[in-house]
């Protein structure tokens, strides 16, 4: 009989801190069940966590919903929100839940600092521009701040004027080096650039252990949601180091053929990747092997 591979799933992938408690809370104001529990926005990027919760009860609205209610309960998921929702939120007597990760909140509390003592000096955020934590971010300056995804967006910066560099909390960590450096680079001789390292470690410090990972097994399966940024960062770090990795947002994207003859199958997934969808994953593709192991 045919020895089957090895299956497993990644110890350190998954729910961030931030996420997980944005969720605790949300299940447990959907448990006290004393009025409906709107959420701005995709509690977090992946469609599965959000189906689930939505069958709690959970009802995810946009920011033009949020306009058209009053005395009702909102959710603020992890990646926080731009002063303008607090405005609108006391405006429709509406009840916040703030469950913005403390780290995004120190972030946009700095970026404030920096916008209101030294109004003169660019702001230049690295991040995706229009991911719903950059949104927060841009927010603090009065949407004056400048986002830019790539060493391209530099183009946008005036050189001749001081710059202060910031960065979403999960982009990758070369991507920021890189940035500081074409500043460095380019900046007037006279002019001042303060650069601030914001990005969570918690995310930051899984790529080495993640490529470790990737690295032992002859297959990985990376487990995210379409609409996940950390997800495709790190998904690209599991591609750069194996390239038998292979991108899925649940089971149904697998089949026996991505398994080839593999002797070790690993899987792992973003910080908005729920441990129950990893294990589903796990268990399609026990499935898949067995089903030919009767064969």
């Amino acid at each position: 009989m045919k020895r089957l591979p090895i299956v497993e799933i990644d110890n350190r992938s998954g729910f961030c801190n931030g996420v997980v408690s944005a969720i605790r809370k949300a299940e447990e104001e959907l448990d006290a069940g004393t009025r409906p529990l709107y959420c701005l926005g995709d509690i977090v990027h992946n469609s599965d966590e959000v189906e689930r919760l939505c069958a709690k009860g959970l009802v995810t609205i946009s920011h033009a919903d949020l306009d058209n209610i009053a005395d009702a309960n909102v959710l603020l998921r992890a990646h926080g929100e731009p002063p303008s929702t607090y405005s609108t939120a006391r405006r429709n007597n509406i009840n916040i839940i703030d469950a913005t990760c403390p780290v995004v909140l120190a972030l946009q509390r700095r970026i404030k600092e920096t916008f209101t003592t030294s109004p003169e000096t660019q702001i230049v955020i690295y991040g995706k521009s229009g991911h719903a934590e950059v949104n927060g971010l841009v927010g603090q300056t009065d949407s004056r701040a400048i986002v830019v995804e790539d060493i391209a967006g530099l183009d946008r910066v005036d050189f001749n004027r001081d710059i202060a560099l910031y960065s979403q909390t999960t982009m990758a960590l070369e991507g920021f080096r890189a940035m500081i450096e074409e500043i460095k680079r380019r900046k007037a001789h006279d002019t001042e650039f303060t650069y601030h390292d914001t990005i969570c470690r918690q995310v930051a410090n899984r790529v080495d252990h993640l490529r470790d990972f990737a690295r032992s097994h002859d297959v990985i399966i990376f487990v995210s949601g379409a609409k996940s940024s950390n997800g495709r960062v790190l998904y690209n770090e599991c591609l750069s180091v194996n390239p038998a990795s292979i991108l899925v947002s649940n089971a149904s994207g697998l089949d026996r053929s991505q398994l080839g003859n593999a002797g070790s199958i690993g899987i792992c997934g973003a910080t908005s990747t729920p441990r129950w969808l990893m294990e589903q994953v796990r268990d399609t593709v026990i499935s898949l092997l067995n089903e030919e192991g009767e064969c």
